[in-house]
């Protein structure tokens, strides 16, 4: 029972390490998905897109009211003027003032609509920039999938070649054997297998190598169990070629996200001029203020008991001239309710300001502005050369790539009739060894090439889909 229970422990050891060491594949569109989320730069230009729609509401907020309010309390000690009496007295007294603006823009130059159409812009530059990088990644994707595809037929190719000369190998030992040849040709065949297994090797690491890239796109690290899906690489139907570059180029200027980009940026810098116009007009605010306080300090009032006091005499008579004069008590101060409403003041207005000498800032950024929109004009011809010279490098390399591959079809076909001929005049004796072996390196190289060539062809065709706005499939 308990060799049962060890037994079981180590079936289920080896299963769960069995699940953990099974190779992961993926297509190409899981490939351009997970490389699209995972790329560092895609992010960064999200980061991007979440400052400008901050940005935006920046823009918003300049059409609403700016409203403060302030308050204060303070204490003053020693000799200090009761401000809701006027008299100087020596003591501590505290007081509470409190107050609330409002300010709202009548007229800026019109940089208010000029700011937020040019949010709205800057938020659509920055998902065309984000669209852009993710082309670009999705091609850089394809283009290491291809590797790994050309390396997988490589890596065949080489086995198979390998293989093809073990047999050669075997052949010729038992044509020794028999009396038909000698050592020295096995010796030739031997140094070329031996080759043969390095050419093996070196396919193996470049396949390992160019999984780790994709891989490595992918921000994937357990690359021992990364592997993509095998699919049948036919040579696919070129349409693409049925056009001229001139057609590919004028259809690459209406969806191409980095042409839009620059589009775009050419009518935020017309927008930056007419904000740095604005800075020249005058601006008109109105403007609202509301304060009141509060004194906590003790005050005087009457007690209801009158006096006679003289304030002077009649001159005819001399007769003294008496004023009753009602007599004060101290007593505490208003509520704060009474004093706030008691002490309340308001004011309003318009307020213009006109702009007549600032060193000529202003100005100097209406052409600074201007300037920029010369560069973003002259960044959008330069572009455009660009992708006109590269679709017509992508079209003739593409034309020439699918010539080169026709071309090694044909040639490595000659090359096996020439190797099956050579191995009939081998297996007869009126071939030396050293000559069979040119023979069969010729068509090896062949085979090699044909391969090549086709993965080259598949990849420019690619490249000429996707500036002519095809999406990228294999």
């Amino acid at each position: 029972m308990k060799n049962f229970r060890v037994l079981l422990s180590i079936y289920f050891l080896f299963t769960i390490y069995s699940l953990q060491s099974q190779k992961v594949k993926m297509n190409l569109m899981e490939c351009v998905e997970m490389a699209v989320k995972k790329n560092i730069s895609v992010k960064q230009i999200e980061l991007r897109g979440l400052e400008a729609a901050i940005d935006k509401n920046d823009a918003k907020g300049n059409f609403l009211p700016s409203i403060n309010a302030q308050a204060n309390h303070s204490w003053n000690i020693g000799l200090n003027q009761d401000i809701t009496r006027g008299t100087l007295e020596n003591r501590t007294t505290q007081y509470t003032s409190m107050g609330a603006n409002l300010s709202v823009d009548l007229y800026r130059g019109l940089r208010n609509l000029n700011q937020m159409y040019r949010a709205n812009l800057a938020i659509l530059a920055s998902q065309l920039q984000l669209d852009d990088v993710k082309d670009d990644i999705r091609l850089m994707v394809a283009n290491s999938y291809l590797q790994i595809m050309f390396n997988i037929e490589i890596l065949d190719v080489q086995k198979s070649q390998l293989e093809v000369t073990k047999a050669d190998a075997d052949r010729t030992q038992k044509m020794i054997e028999s009396g038909i040849r000698i050592k020295a040709d096995l010796l030739e065949i031997e140094a070329t297998m031996a080759s043969q297994e390095q050419a093996v090797v070196i396919a193996e690491n470049n396949l390992r190598l160019s999984k780790i890239n994709l891989a490595q796109m992918l921000s994937i690290n357990d690359y021992e169990n990364f592997d993509i899906v095998v699919m049948d690489m036919d040579v696919p139907f070129a349409q693409i070629l049925a056009q001229n570059p001139k057609t590919i180029y004028e259809k690459a200027l209406t969806h191409r996200n980095d042409i839009k980009l620059l589009l775009t940026n050419i009518e935020i810098a017309e927008k930056d001029i007419q904000l740095a116009k604005g800075g020249l007009q005058p601006n008109l605010t109105a403007f609202y203020g509301f304060n009141s306080r509060v004194s906590y300090a003790d005050r005087f009032t009457g007690n209801g008991i009158f006096n006679d006091v003289p304030i002077g005499f009649v001159p005819s008579t001399n007769e003294t001239v008496l004023r009753s004069v009602e007599g004060s008590k101290t007593v505490g101060p208003l509520s704060f309710e009474d004093q706030f409403n008691f002490n309340k003041g308001h004011n309003l207005g318009l307020r213009l300001n006109v702009p007549i000498f600032n060193g000529n800032a202003a100005r100097n950024n209406v052409e600074r502005s201007k300037v920029n929109l010369l560069r973003q004009q002259n960044q959008l011809e330069q572009e455009k050369l660009n992708l006109e010279t590269t679709i017509n490098e992508a079209y003739n390399s593409a034309k020439g790539a699918y010539k080169l591959y026709e071309a090694s079809k044909k040639t490595a076909l000659a090359r096996d009739r020439a190797y099956q001929d050579a191995i009939n005049r081998f297996e007869a004796g009126v071939m030396n060894s050293f000559d069979f072996n040119q023979i069969k390196q010729r068509f090896d190289v062949a085979t090699s090439d044909v391969v090549r060539a086709k993965f080259d062809y598949i990849f420019k065709l690619k490249v000429l889909e996707f500036y002519f706005g095809l999406t990228i499939t294999l």
